[in-house]
């Protein structure tokens, strides 16, 4: 993308006055934090991390500065300037320029990366996250599977990429529990952000037959919507946009992975290590919406079954990177 970056900047109103036990100190002063987005910020997956670091600035935490539509040609210039600015804590996703980041960070030992990855952390300042809600999306793959009555569900994803996939295979599988005979199309827009792309797929996918849409994208609940057919939503809930067609939604909290971040940039133990696990059900990282009106009542009782087993270890959601495909 070739966005040019725009600069806003959120302080917070207040130095925090929480009492930080694990580092035996009684008051820390807010730490300065930046973010850098290769798209706006209400795209889904980014207002997510936004929402987080924002609510983290509204306790007084964190003093929050970000950037929006970095083009990846800037992203290190980006990262460079707000290291030079003497920030604690830069956030961000580098799934396009994994090297120029890291480069980056091993630079400015001294300020800590919190960045969304496709690999692993690295030495001494270089962590990673992502938003590990495989657990909800099996649900809500449960939900759609009892839903269709053409056993054919529509799946349009941005990027094939292991973060996307894994998603999408963990709905699948829930599908499959609840209805082995369900089939699968699907189809990968090759962007971030092109509702009108997702939107021509959707419509695709219905016209061969699919009766439940996943939509990883915008633009595929529009779809659903001028077709009557239901869908299932992902990372943000978008129930009360398209009332009456979204049957469920897996959701990502990322307030559980700043929070850490913040914890530990504050009391000094900021390491290099991966945040993934913050984003599983446990830690309050991925939760299920599900609109009980629109779902069969037994539908919901295996689902809020399979839910309680997941959060009591008692069941583990599979994890697929592979790049899903559609069904012969």
């Amino acid at each position: 993308m070739n966005f040019r970056a725009t600069r806003r900047v959120f302080l917070a109103a207040a130095v925090a006055a929480s009492t930080l036990a694990s580092a035996g100190i009684a008051a820390a002063e807010a730490i300065k934090v930046a973010a850098i987005y290769t798209l706006p910020v209400e795209q889904q997956w980014i207002s997510r991390i936004h929402k987080a670091l924002n609510a983290a600035a509204e306790r007084g935490d964190i003093e929050y500065t970000y950037s929006e539509n970095v083009a990846n040609t800037d992203y290190e210039r980006v990262m460079r300037e707000y290291a030079e600015q003497g920030m604690q804590l830069i956030v961000g996703e580098v799934f396009g320029l994994e090297r120029a980041a890291r480069k980056v960070a091993g630079d400015y030992p001294e300020t800590a990366f919190l960045m969304g990855s496709s690999f692993g952390p690295v030495g001494p300042n270089f962590s990673v996250f992502d938003n590990w809600i495989h657990e909800p999306s099996y649900l809500s793959g449960m939900v759609a599977g009892a839903a269709t009555e053409s056993n054919l569900i529509g799946m349009v994803g941005g990027y094939a990429i292991p973060e996307v996939n894994r998603l999408m295979h963990a709905f699948m599988d829930g599908a499959r529990e609840v209805n082995p005979d369900v089939k699968f199309l699907v189809n990968f827009i090759d962007s971030w952000y092109d509702p009108p792309k997702a939107k021509e797929s959707a419509f695709a996918m219905m016209d061969a037959g699919a009766d439940v849409m996943y939509a990883e994208r915008f633009g595929v609940s529009d779809a659903a919507v001028e077709r009557g057919v239901p869908a299932i939503g992902n990372v943000i809930d978008t129930s009360g946009d398209y009332p009456g067609t979204i049957l469920a939604s897996a959701i990502w909290h990322m307030e559980a992975t700043i929070d850490k971040a913040v914890e530990n940039v504050t009391s000094g133990t900021f390491e290099a290590i991966d945040y993934g696990q913050f984003s599983f059900m446990a830690f309050g990282g991925g939760s299920l919406v599900l609109d009980e009106s629109l779902v069969a009542p037994e539908t919901v009782s295996a689902v809020k079954a399979r839910e309680a087993d997941i959060l009591d270890g008692m069941f583990r959601v599979n994890v697929n990177d592979q790049r899903p495909v559609s069904d012969n």
